[in-house]
């Protein structure tokens, strides 16, 4: 393959791996709750906790995408099977955000309330990040693209896995700037933009999840 076939191959896994993952991890969503959990910790403690939950949901997102579906070959799930569940996921869990009303958990209010300046660095893992900010949805999708990820040319293979990594580093990076300049972000927006802003990421996410089972259903019968 060329340089502008990898570089064409890259940027379009860019953007699926965009698609996919970013509408379910959500991170405006998750600002509010995580303003109201840090509002008593000091500014550099609140940016200290914002650059660790951005960094570890790269490493969850990178080994989900990388090694998560040779994790489930290990078990005899083939691609096909996991690209049809993993947009079955995807396109459930988009479904269920255009037909319901954003609401705060009261379940997720609690696991994080013990969050001090002392023990900010050990709860910046859990429950900040997993799974307040990236659960298990989040994974599921991440692995759904690492199976979509893959070619039978080693090139393009290399260029798609490239493209879906830097997607996770986008991602991480956007969390991070979503929490730390959470209070400024949500001023403007208020509670009708989250909205819009949440029912449109759901019906793109709908329509990836919906592309990601026909691409597996066609493997299938192909395989027959």
């Amino acid at each position: 393959m060329d340089f502008f076939a990898l570089l064409l191959a890259f940027g379009k896994s860019l953007l699926f791996a965009l698609a996919a993952v970013l509408p379910i991890l959500n991170p405006p969503a998750a600002a509010p709750v995580f303003v109201t959990l840090t509002r008593t910790l000091e500014s550099d403690t609140r940016t200290l906790l914002a650059r660790r939950i951005g960094q570890y949901v790269f490493f969850m997102l990178a080994a989900a995408m990388l090694v998560g579906t040779y994790v489930l070959n290990f078990f005899g799930i083939s691609l096909p099977i996991v690209r049809v569940a993993g947009g079955l996921i995807v396109a459930s869990t988009a479904w269920r955000m255009l037909h319901t009303q954003h609401v705060s958990s009261d379940e997720k209010t609690q696991m994080a309330q013990s969050l001090t300046d002392d023990n900010v660095r050990i709860q910046a893992f859990y429950p900040m990040t997993f799974p307040l900010t990236c659960g298990p949805g989040s994974i599921a999708a991440a692995i759904t693209v690492g199976a979509a990820l893959h070619s039978q040319r080693v090139p393009e293979s290399l260029a798609n896995f490239a493209g879906g990594l830097a997607a996770t580093v986008l991602i991480s990076v956007l969390v991070f700037l979503t929490f730390r300049y959470a209070d400024r972000l949500l001023r403007p927006l208020g509670e009708v933009g989250l909205v819009v802003f949440l029912r449109l990421s759901a019906f793109i996410l709908l329509c990836v999840g919906v592309q990601i089972i026909w691409n597996g259903a066609q493997e299938l019968v192909r395989s027959l």
